[in-house]
């Protein structure tokens, strides 16, 4: 499989969602996860996916999974009105992959900011 860098952790992250972590930590991204976007969300993958690199390096919002402790990395897309949300899961060995990318509901995005889920950035 091959990989490539897509984004850091940095320490604004690590910092608002307390991770145990070091600082510029690499995520990644595998032939693996493209194929996992393109199968479960192919529209928001086809109109988004290129948006991987900037949603990381320039989130609205970041949270954190408590299910299964993905980073949730989350974008709003102004001109179309869209929270868009690449999730980054991190593997047993500490590996971090981007996993998901899907929009997201508005009115789900605000009550995960209400509720204090979503942490702006």
């Amino acid at each position: 499989m091959s990989k490539r860098t897509v984004g850091y952790v940095n320490k604004t992250v690590i910092e608002l969602l307390n991770l145990s972590t070091t600082i510029n930590s690499p995520i990644y991204i595998g032939d693996t996860n493209i194929d996992h976007m393109k199968s479960k969300h192919p529209k928001d993958y086809e109109k988004y996916g290129k948006y991987i690199q900037y949603i990381l390096a320039c989130p609205d919002y970041v949270g954190q999974n408590p299910t299964d402790g993905s980073i949730e990395y989350v974008k709003q897309f102004v001109i179309d009105n869209k929270y868009v949300k690449v999730a980054v899961r991190v593997t047993t060995n500490g590996t971090y992959y981007a996993r998901s990318l899907y929009v997201l509901n508005s009115n789900r995005v605000n009550n995960f900011i209400k509720k204090g889920s979503l942490h702006k950035i």
